[in-house]
């Protein structure tokens, strides 16, 4: 009767330590597929649809949404571990983010799309029309900056350094003919200072937000046939978390067709698929 009590004892605690250990493998698998992404504007929206679809789920992943508005804070929420991963940057505001902070590095997990940026006016129908000495506001950020004045130069209006790169700024102009004054803004005020300067450079997120098209109400925009590859946004986590396999599955989902089909529709074609490597834009 002792040995049968013995057996039956040996039984039960071998189970247990199995479905300890079967249950202990689940809520790891769980918590790997755990993740919270940091975004803003367009963006977050974009993140908050994909957390609900089927994809997510057959991919693994619970997705949680954090908005966060201002880029610098966003990223540094990211190396802190306050957001696993974040979408909303390009890859030139992502290089000079990590040139600013070297102890506090990014690393991108993948390409998502390319917007154009435009330039915007009320009072002028193209660039040709704007006039000696006009005020053109452009982005108070390093990376939007550059990314403004590249645009100025490609539509004609300035010169820029042959060196110009993505912490350039107004000093690196070398040729203005038209006298041409820069005011620098909060780039996510835009908009509302179209009613007070003349021409305002408008990246096409906040620009949407505002209920203005890229293609068809800025009077230039970027060319989605030129080289504009410091311009695709990516997905950027912490340093430490560059070869997580829960993040990367995020790249993946988020160039899914479906995914993709719902993007394009929502908003009208001004986000444009980029699925290149990481190693495509280091070169």
């Amino acid at each position: 009767m002792k040995n049968s009590k013995r057996i039956l004892f040996s039984i039960v605690l071998a189970l247990s330590v199995f479905l300890l250990v079967g249950c202990g493998k689940q809520a790891k698998a769980t918590e790997e597929g755990n993740v919270v992404i940091g975004s803003q504007g367009s963006d977050l929206n974009i993140w908050e649809h994909i957390a609900k679809s089927p994809q997510a789920k057959d991919l693994g992943l619970n997705i949680k949404t954090k908005e966060i508005t201002d880029g610098a804070q966003l990223n540094k929420a990211t190396t802190e571990g306050e957001v696993d991963v974040n979408a909303f940057q390009s890859w030139s505001y992502f290089q000079a983010y990590n040139k600013q902070n070297p102890k506090g590095k990014l690393a991108a997990l993948g390409t998502t799309y390319l917007e154009p940026l435009g330039i915007y006016s009320k009072k002028y129908k193209k660039v040709s029309d704007i006039p000696d000495g006009t005020t053109i506001a452009i982005a108070n950020n390093p990376a939007n900056t550059s990314r403004d004045l590249l645009l100025l130069q490609k539509a004609g209006l300035i010169t820029l350094k042959k060196n110009f790169n993505a912490l350039g700024n107004t000093k690196d102009i070398t040729a203005n003919p038209k006298n041409l004054k820069f005011k620098e803004i909060d780039d996510t005020t835009g908009p509302r200072v179209l009613n007070d300067v003349p021409v305002v450079l408008i990246s096409n997120t906040v620009a949407l937000e505002s209920g203005l098209h890229v293609l068809t109400d800025s009077i230039y925009h970027e060319k989605v046939d030129q080289s504009t590859q410091d311009n695709i946004n990516i997905l950027a986590t912490a340093n430490k978390n560059k070869n997580n396999k829960t993040y990367q599955k995020l790249v993946k989902l988020y160039h899914n067709k479906k995914i993709q089909k719902y993007i394009q529709r929502k908003y009208y074609g001004t986000k444009i698929e980029v699925n290149k490597s990481i190693s495509d834009l280091d070169k």
